[in-house]
């Protein structure tokens, strides 16, 4: 299957694009979106790699510039390194990540990767014999380490890096303040905020979500654009926030430590099968 076939994209308007892998019909699909600048064209969040993201763009013609120019300079971010959003991101030149999942990244580290794939999760088979107990997150060296306040600038879009942990330890989100539109990752989305994987932590988590009801307050964001389901506002956002503080109490810590000691040990075990990429 070709790279054309395996995704699909929709244009939002403003230089952004939302690409998602077609044949891939789980929950864990994420949201990869395309913000196209002046100077630079950014990936957040890159799939599973099943087939390679810049030759979609490429064949789509989504990098393409007016009067016949060269593709700006492409970078990948990956606003945390979990499997669903980090295994495409050996097929980019360029990669930028927090600086707490750096080493994870480097390593291929399939357990903070919480890579968790089915053969039923997926309609077509991207190519003849393909299984997926072979899918792996295969080592990369991120070529730039980002933390919170950082700045990427497209040339004409600037966007800030807030981390925000909880799902995991070095989870981002992207804020373009002048057009008030948060890339959220995984930090939220319109569904249950997860907070029971290895290197989720409850307390970093509702420090997080506060931070996300003060850029509400602030006039800050009017539009999330998450890391899974479909786009929402700054009211919802303020309400998944502060809904998520308001439940993070004893007895959801406790459930929580037993959901976590059981994703674990299914994390070691699903990754001690030496499977490769």
């Amino acid at each position: 299957m070709s790279a054309l076939e395996w995704f699909a994209h929709k244009p939002l308007g403003g230089g952004i694009f939302w690409i998602q892998e077609r044949f891939y019909e789980s929950g864990n699909r994420a949201n990869i979106w395309l913000v196209r600048g002046s100077q630079r064209d950014l990936v957040i969040d890159a799939g599973l790699g099943l087939r390679s993201l810049p030759d979609y763009l490429r064949d789509a013609g989504l990098l393409a510039q007016p009067g016949g120019a060269g593709p700006r300079p492409l970078l990948a971010v990956a606003t945390h390194v979990h499997f669903d959003h980090s295994g495409g991101l050996r097929h980019f030149e360029d990669v930028a990540v927090h600086g707490a999942e750096a080493a994870a990244l480097l390593r291929g580290d399939n357990y903070e990767a919480v890579t968790w794939l089915s053969d039923r999760e997926l309609a077509r088979l991207p190519r003849p014999g393909w299984r997926a107990r072979h899918f792996s997150v295969p080592p990369v060296r991120p070529s730039r380490l980002l933390q919170d306040g950082d700045v990427i600038s497209l040339g004409d879009r600037q966007l800030t890096v807030m981390h925000m942990p909880g799902h995991s330890r070095g989870s981002i989100c992207l804020h373009d303040q002048e057009h008030k539109i948060l890339f959220s990752g995984d930090v939220v989305y319109d569904g249950s905020m997860i907070d029971w994987l290895p290197y989720s932590n409850i307390s970093d988590y509702v420090v997080s979500c506060q931070r996300l009801m003060e850029l509400v307050d602030r006039g800050l964001v009017e539009k999330v654009l998450p890391g899974h389901f479909n786009i929402f506002g700054a009211e919802r956002l303020y309400r998944l926030a502060s809904n998520y503080i308001s439940k993070a109490g004893v007895c959801h810590k406790v459930s929580t430590c037993a959901m976590r000691s059981i994703a674990s040990i299914a994390l070691h075990l699903t990754n001690s099968r030496g499977t490769s990429s």
